[in-house]
């Protein structure tokens, strides 16, 4: 008897102990452990917003085709822009069939057929579409990403035609089962009658008027280097500090570097070390980019996904948020992030979901502007003087208005630009003042030709 007692006072001393132990390594209230492993990342303070993947997933613009090689383009936030897009996220896409891109001429397409065409820039996974969009799903066109989503009424036998773009560039996507009308299309295109119109030369679109954009100045604040080690090292106290020739700094722990350049207001973070068990799709690896910027830095304004690409290694990738200002009146555009002063862009490497990678600006909007004035970005043929020279460089792939940022004594001036893209990646930045310039040439080479002629006429 004496021996059970024994036995089971021994027991409950035992298990008295080991609660002890559990009390001691969790914290209470809550189950946050004191002892972290080393893959953990602890979250700092609130510093900028979280954001939703949702709310990231938009045309960059939306082309309205009128027929009879009449076009115009609307803008993000624009009021045209978002009367399209939410009605078109309302609306159901099923039926996939899939095409050879070179199976239909789109250029005649958008030339003669009235229509509307989504540009998501480069390319959105279709499991990330179907957050926005009633996408039903398929086999097949759920593992694709898109670029670019037409719809426009078929002249020939009077029937609406919807067509995803894959970002391979070599197939289309058509939505046979679309709840979409004749009369739906034609009340989309008919926003963009009175607009201002846009003429497609090579696949982009140039304004021939002039359109109006808010030169801004904004107040500013900057993250503090130590709050970003906080944030992604497991225990900032046994980093070592390292400053570089070019004056960059660096922090590390031997497994995790923080790269601080830019005069302090710019960071490049490596974590090549970091463990990936989970699964390389591209849209789960957007999703886990964004839950990272939700926790270590936050977002500081509206931000689109740019682009998902494949690195240089198969299992990596390399997610692109572009950010974008605007005032509500004449729409958001993006904000030029340059090789002389980062800024509009956060850009994450990932492997399997994991992140290994991470570059962002560690400046934001305080609240406030120190300056606001319309600024008109000449279109027509001064626009097309510009860009004649780039034409000897390469293919012109795109062309769009943008900020272009600088920072100042007074805070971020963000300019008014347009911006063109080649074939080759090249970019290229149109100031006002050169498109004004070759505006001027134009006309003065115009008055010089009417009056050669004019003189000709009255010799004869």
């Amino acid at each position: 008897m004496k021996e059970k007692v024994k036995s089971l006072t021994l027991a409950l001393l035992v298990a008295c102990s080991l609660v002890q132990s559990y009390f001691l390594i969790y914290q209470l209230p809550g189950s946050n452990p004191v002892v972290k492993s080393e893959s953990d990342y602890i979250r700092t303070e609130n510093m900028g917003t979280t954001l939703e993947a949702d709310v990231m997933l938009f045309p960059a613009h939306i082309a309205v085709h009128l027929g009879e090689e009449r076009h115009t383009v609307f803008y993000p936030d624009s009021t045209f822009y978002k009367l399209i897009y939410n009605r078109l996220k309302g609306r159901q896409f099923d039926g996939f069939q899939r095409y050879d891109i070179d199976n239909m001429n789109w250029t005649e397409i958008r030339s003669k057929d009235i229509g509307v065409e989504l540009d998501f820039g480069g390319g959105v996974p279709v499991e990330l579409l179907q957050k926005v969009m009633q996408i039903a799903p398929d086999p097949l066109f759920d593992a694709e990403s898109v670029n670019r989503l037409m719809i426009f009424n078929s002249g020939s036998d009077d029937q609406v035609r919807v067509f995803f773009f894959s970002s391979r560039g070599d197939v289309v996507y058509e939505a046979t089962k679309a709840d979409l009308t004749v009369q739906d299309v034609q009340q989309q295109v008919d926003f963009g009658k009175d607009w201002v119109p846009y003429t497609l030369t090579d696949g982009y679109y140039v304004p021939e008027k002039s359109i109006d954009l808010v030169e801004t100045g904004l107040n500013i604040g900057l993250y503090t280097t130590e709050q970003m080690q906080r944030s992604l090292f497991f225990d900032p106290s046994i980093t070592r500090y390292i400053r570089e020739k070019d004056g960059s700094e660096i922090y590390t722990d031997s497994k995790r570097s923080l790269q601080v350049k830019q005069n302090r207001n710019w960071i490049n973070y490596t974590d090549p070390a970091a463990p990936s068990a989970g699964e390389n799709s591209p849209s789960k690896n957007v999703l886990s980019a964004i839950d990272f910027v939700n926790q270590h830095g936050g977002w500081n304004g509206t931000y689109r996904l740019e682009q998902t690409t494949e690195g240089v290694e198969e299992d990596q990738h390399r997610v692109v948020f572009q950010q974008y200002y605007g005032t509500g009146q004449f729409g958001s555009f993006p904000i030029l992030d340059l090789s002389t002063f980062h800024y509009g862009a956060i850009s994450l490497e990932m492997r399997q979901g994991t992140i290994t990678g991470y570059e962002r600006s560690l400046i934001y909007g305080s609240g406030g502007n120190w300056e606001k004035k319309v600024v008109s970005l000449p279109g027509g043929k001064a626009l097309r003087e510009s860009i004649a020279a780039l034409k000897a460089e390469a293919r012109i792939a795109n062309l769009y208005p943008a900020y272009l940022p600088s920072l100042t004594e007074q805070g971020l001036l963000l300019k008014p630009t347009w911006v063109v893209e080649l074939s080759n990646g090249a970019t290229r930045v149109l100031s006002l003042e050169a498109v004004e310039k070759a505006g001027a040439d134009v006309e003065e080479a115009d008055e010089t030709d009417e009056a050669g002629d004019g003189s000709s006429t009255a010799a004869n």
